[in-house]
């Protein structure tokens, strides 16, 4: 927004406690008042006063619990000047964190129970010149949600809070990858806004584009507020809209008449130049500037955006393997690299736009070009937005609603139509944005997860996925595709088909994980794969920071540990996953990490599998991208920011050009994988050896795999028939990529328990770990921050094959200390995994 108007931000707050079990230690200061920062929530508030301890670390989490039933206090002190004869004195709320009481002084201004929308009061009649309080009472949202399902009668959901009863973050309460903190307070700006005449109360620009990409319009819709005072309310409005950018510069103008509260704008573009996702072209953007003025071309109000020209749907039409989601940019197919992101903090307010810049290009180093906003979550930040229109990066929303049966009644339907609307227009401006969709999980729940019963004929939801939502899109974002779910498989009518088939739109993959190997991704063959995953630990010194055991020893079943494993039965499946792979170890350290590895290698696995189906398969978006607070989670980067093994995995998973081996048709075949504009012309050397080196069979054959696309190439039987399974292996490679295919499982493998040389030097300012392999290494790894927490390095998980070399390089570690880059338990592969699985019997 331009400030046109007159704005003043209120951030300076106290905070109080009016009821609920404050501990006695916090009683006084809790009663007299808390100095506090807004936007701020109730833990952030009382963590910068240093009167509770970080709920992050430890088992702190449970010591907070009984902030969970507090009910909090905010106030300032406030006088509002008196206003001129045409003047309007708004309080706006842009983000109350959640259910509330508003007043100023005596007046009641409203009550809040939604988190994810403003709310604007009329505090002109207050306006007087005397200091009155503002005051925010807030109520516990979790008795709050507990007395609504009592009134409304309780829904299923997949966790025992009832995050389906209050417009709260859902992830809020807790899920299996994070905290139940429930914090309360202002989560974004309160500020006192004072305009005459009109304001723009929402600016859309609707973008379509040529077919031929010739030209592109930019028709902008404007909606005003009247102030309702003085003579100019009943005058005409003068609008303005300019275009800028490498198109050139467009203007447009007009005029809303007397009484008339909309308009539209409509700026031409000839060869309009495009915004294009990474990989694709430059994310060009354009800058749109929207001016009111009143009859007397007096400024009134201003808006300004950035935005691209492009087009985007999801090519749905059915075909001979059902029903695709193909996302199509600008006329081109997008093979989606794509993992789904929650909330970078469970505590919202220390999100800044430098982290988030932070967490978006990890995404991009690990050759992403998709971010799922996922429904337990929030609306994400202009912020956030902006980061990815800058950088390319294709973001799908989900409205937010997760893993439960939501009610439909009254309020609950106004108050999700409020907040749908709010965040469409919000958020439709920025050419990242391709994708509305429903939800998540709640169309599959209301199948499998034994809800109908339970439910016995009570509203659930599905008016929002199959009549609001798409009535909110089409309404204001007519240029967006929307989808009713993830997952979600398009029919010709209501329930044609499951959803969560694999051969119909979007697909969950949750049976690996939950109850089946990850060899079980290659099963199926779906359209578009929008969630699958797999746990591991974070970073060593994520681990020593946070989730160190009380008593100094390092077990599965530390209290601590348990308590940043939220998942269900989670140290089981990270045992029962790793078992058929690379055993099991007993010892704390080794199991760690061979977790992590594990779950590295599965999604790998995973994505390899889809990526070489395209465009049959159009997309793979892993579980997850990034942690809330220091876990064991599905993320790839983790609570403290540290990139983990999976992340190297999905670099190279996901690289513009890939080598894997799938079986086809009984017989194993090479697919190359091309996601760049040039053809792939190469030769593709293969052969099988004995792990120590020893060749037994090659090959090399011509390859030409055209732009965007993937080539299949048989493999001869002197390559893919082993004489010993346990000692060879099948090596691919062609230009710089290569691939290392073992015919059994590590834990088969005749593995050297150490096959590298290495050594470390210090060049300029980076560490480099040059490694030799003397036999097979797989997976091989420096874990840096075991030495130096705050070291990335360039590389990990790399397979070796004998007389294979490769140089890590470490960023931020301190060449005095460099020989500890050579420490058993920091340059690792998967064959002391095994080497240890074998020594000693697990501990079970």
């Amino acid at each position: 927004m331009i400030d046109t108007l007159a704005r003043t931000d209120l951030s300076s707050w106290t905070l109080r406690a009016t009821g609920g079990p404050v501990p006695d230690a916090l009683t006084a200061p809790l009663r007299d008042g808390v100095p506090a920062v807004v936007p701020g929530t109730s833990h952030t508030i009382l963590l910068d006063a240093g009167l509770i301890e970080d709920p992050y670390l430890g088992a702190a989490e449970e010591r907070l619990a009984w902030m969970r039933h507090v009910a909090w206090r905010l106030s300032t002190p406030l006088t509002l000047a008196p206003a001129a004869d045409d003047e309007r004195v708004d309080l706006l709320f842009e983000g109350v964190d959640t259910v509330a009481e508003i007043r100023l002084g005596d007046t009641v201004l409203g009550r809040t129970a939604n988190m994810h929308r403003s709310h604007r009061y009329d505090a002109r009649a207050l306006a007087d010149g005397t200091e009155r309080e503002l005051v925010v009472d807030l109520a516990s949202a979790l008795e709050a949600g507990e007395a609504e399902a009592a009134r409304v009668g309780a829904r299923p959901a997949a966790y025992p809070r009832p995050i389906n009863m209050v417009r709260k973050m859902a992830c809020s309460f807790g899920w299996d990858w994070g905290p139940d903190l429930e914090t309360a307070g202002l989560w974004k700006p309160v500020r006192v806004e004072r305009w005459r005449a009109a304001r723009l109360a929402q600016v859309r620009p609707v973008v379509t584009l040529g077919d031929d990409h010739s030209w592109a319009t930019v028709v902008v819709h404007v909606d005003v507020e009247r102030s309702g005072l003085g003579a100019d309310d009943d005058a005409p409005l003068a609008l303005a809209a300019t275009l800028a950018g490498p198109s050139g510069t467009v203007t447009a103008t007009g005029t809303i008449a007397p009484h008339a509260t909309s308009a539209t704008l409509t700026l031409e573009v000839t060869d309009p130049v495009l915004w294009w996702p990474v990989g694709y072209g430059e994310p060009t953007l354009h800058d749109l500037d929207v001016r009111l003025a009143d009859a007397h071309d007096g400024a009134l109000d201003g808006w300004a955006h950035r935005v691209g020209l492009r087009s985007v749907v999801v090519d749905q039409t059915p075909d001979e393997h059902g029903t695709p989601f193909t996302f199509v940019v600008n006329g081109r197919p997008v093979f989606v690299k794509g993992a789904n992101w929650i909330p970078d903090d469970h505590l919202l307010t220390r999100i800044t736009r430098d982290r988030l810049a932070r967490r978006v290009d990890q995404a991009l180093g690990a050759n992403l070009n998709l971010l799922r906003v996922w429904g337990g979550g929030i609306y994400e930040t202009d912020d956030f937005y902006d980061v990815c229109d800058e950088r390319g990066v294709l973001v799908w929303q989900d409205f937010l609603l997760a893993c439960a049966a939501y009610p439909e009644e009254e309020p609950h339907r106004s108050e999700l139509e409020a907040e749908a609307r709010e965040n469409v227009v919000r958020l439709m401006p920025h050419p990242s944005l391709v994708l509305w969709n429903g939800g998540n999980e709640n169309l599959w729940g209301f199948m499998d997860w034994d809800w109908q019963g339970e439910l016995d004929g009570a509203t659930w939801g599905y008016g929002y996925y199959a009549e609001l939502f798409p009535a909110v899109v089409h309404d204001l974002d007519p240029s967006r595709p929307y989808s009713a779910g993830s997952p979600f498989s398009p029919g010709a009518a209501p329930w044609e088909r499951h959803p969560n088939d694999p051969d119909h739109g979007t697909h969950h993959e949750w049976e690996v994980w939950n109850r089946v190997d990850y060899t079980a991704y290659r099963a199926d063959v779906p359209r578009f794969c929008s969630e699958f995953g797999f746990q591991g630990p974070p970073a060593w010194a994520t681990l020593q920071r946070a989730v160190r055991p009380a008593d100094g020893v390092w077990r599965q079943d530390d209290p601590v540990w348990l308590l940043h494993q939220k998942a269900d039965h989670g140290n089981d499946k990270l045992s029962s996953g790793m078992a058929p792979h690379l055993g099991v170890p007993a010892d704390f350290d080794t199991w760690a990490w061979a977790a992590q590895l594990n779950q590295a290698r599965a999604v790998q696995y995973a994505v390899d599998h889809y990526r070489s189906w395209w465009p049959r398969t159009a997309g793979a978006i892993v579980w997850q991208l990034n942690d809330c607070w220091p876990v064991t989670s599905w993320a790839a980067v983790d609570g403290d920011e540290r990139l983990k093994p999976l992340w190297y995995a999905l670099r190279h998973a996901f690289a513009d050009r890939v080598v894997s081996v799938h079986e086809r048709d009984g017989r194993l075949v090479a697919a190359l994988v091309n996601d760049t504009d040039d053809a792939w012309s190469g030769t593709l050397a293969a052969s099988r050896t004995m792990l120590a080196g020893t060749a037994l069979a090659s090959a090399a054959v011509p390859v030409e795999v055209a732009p965007r696309s993937v080539a299949l190439v048989p493999l001869g039987a002197d390559l893919a028939s082993p004489g010993d399974a346990a000692r060879e292996v099948l090596v691919l490679a062609c230009g710089d990529q290569r691939v290392v295919h073992p015919f059994v499982e590590d834990v088969e493998l005749d593995l050297d328990p150490s096959p590298l040389v290495a050594s470390v030097r210090a060049v300029g300012d980076v560490l480099e770990v040059p490694v030799a392999a003397t036999s097979l290494a797989r997976g091989v790894s420096v874990l840096a921050d075991r030495v130096f927490p705050d070291a990335v390095v360039d590389d990990g998980v790399v397979d070796l094959p004998a007389g294979a070399r490769h140089t890590f390089r470490v960023r931020g570690g301190d060449p005095a200390r460099a020989a500890e880059l050579l420490a058993p338990t920091v340059l690792r592969t998967a064959n002391e995994v095994v080497a240890a699985d074998r020594s000693v019997a697990p501990v079970r």
